[in-house]
């Protein structure tokens, strides 16, 4: 869910501007996954052009405290919210912890980096849900460590209808500043991409795995 619809058009907007977001229908890209898409979104990007990064956060942090109130941490998922995590926790003035994928194997053999407190309550800062499964196990992660995990929220969302069953399975709100449909809606206005082009992107969105694969 988004937090807002004017938001949600002016960062889609700023994605588009500076590339973050890539939109190719007719060379498409390939994921780590294997699936093929029109679409590759990279957020991290974000953070070299101080204006759009400022805005990002300043979003994120006034939209935090409306819908959740005020945690008492916040927790970037690593590697890709770290940056915008600490941003936002700046922002706010708030103790900031980052979540990695699995333990260290080595030293304190830490997952969760930073001083966090048992009961205490933590957003998390998310750049990008796909499927929502790698977000998700930072959520796992913070709660067994007796975090009370108050929701999610990251900067752009595929929309994908995994990735809405997965979340409502973990109990977990998630709210993004961006999303899918709200983008297309930009790249046409901007002319970014043809509204053929659109129609191809949407049919990707219905079924990512097999869209652009041979029978």
């Amino acid at each position: 869910m988004i937090f807002n619809k004017d938001t949600a058009e002016k960062t889609a907007e700023l994605l588009l501007q500076i590339n973050a977001i890539k939109l190719n229908p007719g060379n498409p890209f390939t994921w780590a996954s294997g699936w093929k898409s029109p679409i590759y979104c990279d957020n991290r990007i974000i953070l070299s052009f101080p204006v759009i990064r400022n805005y990002i956060r300043d979003e994120f942090s006034k939209n935090i405290e409306k819908q959740f109130g005020k945690p008492d941490v916040i927790a970037g998922v690593a590697t890709g919210a770290i940056g915008i995590g600490m941003l936002v926790a700046e922002s706010l003035g708030l103790p900031f912890v980052y979540v990695r994928p699995e333990p260290k194997k080595h030293g304190r053999l830490n997952q969760i980096e930073g001083f966090l407190q048992k009961g205490q309550n933590v957003i998390v800062v998310e750049d990008l849900i796909s499927t929502g499964n790698s977000s998700l196990l930072a959520v796992e992660a913070l709660r067994e460590a007796g975090a009370n995990v108050k929701g999610m929220v990251a900067i752009f969302s595929y929309g994908f209808k995994i990735a809405e069953e997965n979340f409502k399975k973990a109990n977990v709100d998630l709210y993004t500043l961006g999303n899918y449909e709200n983008l297309l809606h930009e790249a046409v206005a901007k002319k970014y991409i043809t509204e053929e082009e659109q129609q191809t992107l949407q049919e990707w969105r219905i079924s990512p795995s097999t869209w652009g694969v041979e029978v």
